[in-house]
């Protein structure tokens, strides 16, 4: 009796929950109430929680450690990547208007061969993953609410109502989404889901050999976040277009897209 009114009270609550795109949908409440989607432990209370990430593009060295984890923990198909790296090099940084040379092998996971980069040159690393936008347009085209915003801000797909329609891949405007080859399902970078509900970080983070990348609890009013926000500029990747992008970045260059 007390287990059916606590999953009652659970999908009550789960239901009035301002933060979570078509919550009324079937897919959101049997994901989070199924035992894959259910944070562990039970004391993990999701209204609690609002994550995102700090990436520090002056301290990313390319190593591709992150992108080796990530494939690692998810089981990321070969050739598939929830998160990247992409080396950008400017020959010249004195002209604002040059066009970068973009390249990205395999994603980064064994990082990036050696350039010959000419002295006036500006190089640099970017990783990317999904932003888990606050209007996230991918949740938007779904036609079935199988991809959806969790009241804690991560946004996630659950693969037994996704119909591999591949909506939510042309609509995602990072190119963060792709179609699992065994399952035709979407995938994408859930933020380690299964570990931050546990209260670990993610994959990539804890293997970043620089500290480039930071998990980071906007709800947290002890996370260090909110002291580097206070004093570190920070991007997002297409601010024009609005998604409330949650994946902040510190020296983001123009040049990227």
């Amino acid at each position: 009796m007390a287990q059916e009114s606590a999953r009652t009270t659970r999908r009550y609550w789960l239901v009035k929950s301002s933060q979570l795109l078509l919550l009324g949908t079937p897919a959101a409440i049997a994901y989070l109430e199924a035992d894959e989607g259910k944070p562990q432990p039970d004391s993990y209370r999701m209204a609690d929680h609002w994550w995102a990430m700090i990436v520090d593009i002056e301290k990313c060295i390319g190593c591709g450690n992150c992108v080796r984890a990530c494939a690692a923990e998810n089981n990321v198909p070969d050739g598939f990547y929830r998160t990247w790296i992409e080396r950008y090099v400017i020959d010249d940084w004195r002209h604002e208007s040059e066009a970068p040379q973009v390249d990205s092998p395999d994603g980064g996971i064994h990082g990036f061969p050696a350039k010959d980069i000419p002295t006036t040159a500006k190089a640099f690393y970017v990783p990317k993953m999904c932003n888990h936008c606050a209007d996230s347009p991918c949740t938007q085209v779904c036609p079935v609410g199988a991809t959806f915003v969790a009241p804690d801000g991560v946004v996630l797909v659950d693969p037994k109502y996704c119909l591999g329609c591949r909506y939510c891949v042309q609509a995602c405007p990072y190119g963060c989404r792709f179609i699992n080859p065994t399952t035709r399902t979407a995938e994408k970078c859930t933020l380690c889901y299964h570990r931050i509900t546990k209260g670990l970080t993610t994959a990539c983070c804890e293997a970043c050999p620089t500290g480039a990348r930071q998990l980071a609890d906007l709800k947290n009013p002890n996370d260090p976040i909110h002291e580097f926000l206070r004093n570190n500029p920070v991007q997002v990747l297409k601010p024009h277009l609005a998604t409330g992008a949650k994946l902040f970045y510190r020296g983001l260059d123009g040049a990227v897209r």
